[in-house]
């Protein structure tokens, strides 16, 4: 499922982009990845898109980075912080620690896709695993 990302070549210098706008691709790189996790189950359009909602949203995003943070070098989990520590606002309806460990986990995604798509891929089919 991750060949998608696997072949991909590095793009662009992630270490001049801010943590934020990192998030904020991120986020939509694992939405992709989510989307293209479900597109060949026989669901209907509602319940592809709430199995998908389920995924992307921060207590799962959370929740995948506590699965692969044993995984993660010293850089990774630096970019991690720096992006938890950025977050100050965050939805009510949200705790602000899992809201900022998702910031966190959109962020290293973010950079991820731009800087080493192949460590990216081995991270997202780590995470595939733990689902199954």
């Amino acid at each position: 499922m991750n060949n998608w990302i696997q072949n991909l070549e590095p793009l662009g210098s992630p270490e001049d982009i801010g943590v934020i706008q990192l998030a904020w691709l991120g986020d939509s790189v694992w939405e992709l990845h989510q989307r293209l996790r479900y597109v060949n189950f026989p669901l209907k359009a509602k319940e592809l898109h709430l199995s998908v909602v389920n995924e992307v949203k921060a207590k799962s995003q959370s929740k995948s980075l506590s699965q692969i943070e044993h995984l993660l070098n010293s850089n990774e989990i630096d970019l991690i912080r720096r992006a938890r520590n950025k977050t100050k606002r965050y939805p009510k309806s949200s705790d602000p620690t899992i809201y900022s460990r998702a910031t966190g986990f959109e962020t290293l995604i973010g950079w991820l896709f731009l800087k080493d798509p192949q460590r990216l891929s081995t991270l997202f089919e780590f995470l595939e695993i733990k689902k199954q």
